[in-house]
């Protein structure tokens, strides 16, 4: 199973008032087995953006702690038009863009979207790709 990280999982690893302990778990699962994970390429954009909004020294966290995960080999998928193409259906299904994109990846490689995104989630919950972790671990962890 490919398991694809959402930024709201990401934040949480340096965000202290935002930790969580499944955030954590993923952490630890991504440094043991970096194969079995990926992430749409947005997903450096979105976590360096929240961090130089939240983060007392959003950069230098980003560099130190983020950049390695994305350099040791973590999947990033970059747009194309199978992605967008799976991503419209998230989209019409109410997820914006961005969320759209981490659900289709899911589809695409046969993993489940980790996140925190109860909204997201809930818009979605049928389709049975995606996993709130406030609420638990997935299945087959």
């Amino acid at each position: 199973m490919m398991w694809i990280i959402d930024a709201s999982v990401a934040v949480r690893w340096f965000l202290e008032d935002e930790a969580h302990e499944n955030a954590d778990a993923v952490l630890r699962r991504l440094l043991e087995e970096p194969g079995r994970f990926a992430v749409p390429e947005l997903f450096a954009f979105e976590v360096y953006a929240v961090l130089n909004r939240l983060h007392p020294n959003g950069a230098w966290a980003f560099g130190k702690g983020v950049i390695p995960l994305l350099q040791g080999g973590l999947l990033r998928q970059p747009m194309t038009s199978d992605l967008a193409s799976v991503a419209d259906q998230f989209v019409e299904k109410g997820l914006t863009g961005y969320d759209a994109c981490y659900a289709a990846l899911a589809i695409q490689l046969k993993g489940c979207w980790l996140t925190f995104d109860e909204k997201a989630h809930q818009k979605i919950a049928e389709e049975e790709v995606s996993c709130l972790l406030s609420d638990g671990m997935p299945p087959g962890w």
